[in-house]
């Protein structure tokens, strides 16, 4: 089947998915509501469930494919309670796990896109005003488009973490790791093209407001052994939001000719680091399924089945891993979590990581079915 798309929202599941829609065959045009496209200065992992599905949409990361060191798990004293090696988990899947600037995503995106179907500075209101075969909402996690498809639904509400978020120039000696205390995850992700993300989750009220987030950072985390003070020292500027997330799952992706995509369909807490990535895996099934069903309603019913399981599935662990880890606060608690972990085989730790990384996007444009939901 081909038509005409519209695309409400021009982040990275609205870019991957008009990139997969324009390879089915489709009309595409992307609306973002922003005068530009433009994205926040932070980074993103990029999972090898995601670096498939950017393949299959033929968006080749080259020289930015740059796979993560080895690294691990510490506590606020710099102690190892694990350790990770990336040459296992490449191993197991084929693929590395890769941090990428998210503006260099984007730029990825955009380039593999023509002009003139994207519309930025452009206003949805409603689906019903989009003259289009098909709506692809992918206006994020506060979107009007899920709130006229399901009025009523509960909003995202407050996750209990608050988080900061930079990015700045690498070190030789800076490495992929997590420390971890009592309600709080300090993490820090070496970028490809030579800079290094960082950002501190910290449990808080919602609305809590911090007149200066560096040197909030500075002070809280004083002599704790940990390279993200001293990245901290060196960022320009830092990002401070609080953690929303869908907590009460949709019932259905889908309404009418319109499918929710991405935050809009399913956002999640970060502590999997798999939001992103399923935005791109929404992107490939919808794709999939437009060109391979005669008619919209099918397609997306399809989609539908292949992606509600899935990312409902990650968004409630990803949920569970938060409230094991970063927002985990009673001392007593954080001993005995870290005893464990330390008692723990290295690979186990990874484990969890592989079978949610091990999916297989489906081929646009092919007529076998899709790969069922893993």
């Amino acid at each position: 089947m081909r038509g005409s798309a519209v695309v409400a929202g021009g982040g990275i599941g609205g870019l991957a998915a008009a990139i997969g829609l324009r390879k089915a065959g489709w009309r595409v045009r992307v609306l973002e509501r922003a005068p530009g496209f433009t994205a926040v200065g932070a980074g993103i992992s990029l999972w090898p469930n995601a670096l498939r599905a950017l393949t299959e949409l033929g968006v080749e990361l080259g020289p930015l494919r740059t796979p993560q060191a080895s690294g691990g798990l510490l506590d606020e004293h710099g102690r190892w309670l694990t350790r990770w090696d990336a040459a296992v988990f490449e191993r197991s899947l084929g693929s590395p796990m890769v941090g990428i600037h998210r503006a260099r995503l984007l730029d990825l995106l955009l380039a593999a896109l023509p002009d003139d179907c994207l519309e930025p500075g452009t206003t949805v209101g409603s689906a019903a005003e989009l003259d289009a075969d098909l709506v692809v909402a992918a206006d994020g996690i506060h979107s009007r488009l899920r709130a006229e498809l399901h009025p009523g639904h509960p909003e995202p509400v407050y996750s209990g973490t608050t988080a900061f978020r930079g990015v700045t120039t690498r070190t030789d000696d800076v490495q992929l790791g997590v420390t971890m205390g009592p309600g709080v995850e300090l993490g820090v992700v070496p970028l490809a093209g030579g800079d290094v993300y960082w950002y501190a989750a910290v449990s808080a009220p919602e609305h809590t407001t911090v007149d200066d987030p560096k040197a909030y950072l500075l002070e809280k985390f004083a002599g704790w052994r940990s390279k993200v003070p001293e990245l901290v020292a060196r960022t320009e500027h830092v990002l401070h939001h609080d953690i929303h997330w869908l907590a009460t799952p949709l019932p259905s992706y889908v309404r009418g000719n319109v499918a929710l995509l991405g935050d809009a369909a399913h956002a999640m807490p970060p502590f999997l680091g798999q939001g992103g990535c399923q935005s791109i895996e929404d992107a490939v099934v919808l794709a999939a399924a437009a060109a391979r069903y005669d008619d919209v309603d099918s397609a997306l019913a399809h989609y539908d089945r292949e992606r509600r399981p899935r990312s409902q599935r990650i968004a409630r662990n990803s949920a569970r891993m938060g409230k094991f880890g970063q927002q985990l606060e009673n001392p007593l608690a954080v001993r005995a979590r870290n005893s464990l972990i330390r008692l723990l085989p290295a690979g186990l730790s990874v484990r969890g990581s592989i079978r949610m990384s091990d999916w297989t996007p489906p081929r646009i444009g092919a007529q076998s079915p899709t790969s069922p939901a893993s």
